[in-house]
């Protein structure tokens, strides 16, 4: 279901005050943050975030091709390792 374009995206506001500042410093630190479910707007373009994945931070740098999509998809939580190896048994003979 798709959200009420009423309300409008959801950005978190400390992201759009850190954004702020580092425009204003003329800086472009990492930005980190918990807020995965945030929408990536045109300003956070040309920008580096570090979502937490619920382990790490992970970097993401943010391309004009991200923008409308949330922080968390860059940042999977899921490491998938493989499924199961065959396990090949020699037979000792006695």
């Amino acid at each position: 279901m798709s959200r009420s374009s009423i309300k409008g995206p959801f950005v978190d506001e400390k992201l759009i005050v850190k954004i702020e500042r580092l425009k204003l410093a003329g800086k472009k630190e990492p930005i980190k943050t918990w807020a995965r479910s945030s929408q990536i707007p045109p300003e956070f373009v040309g920008y580096t975030f570090a979502v937490h994945n619920g382990k790490i931070f992970k970097e993401v740098f943010i391309t004009e091709d991200m923008v409308g999509h949330r922080l968390g998809e860059f940042s999977l939580t899921r490491n998938f390792r493989g499924h199961g190896r065959i396990v090949k048994r020699t037979l000792s003979k006695t």
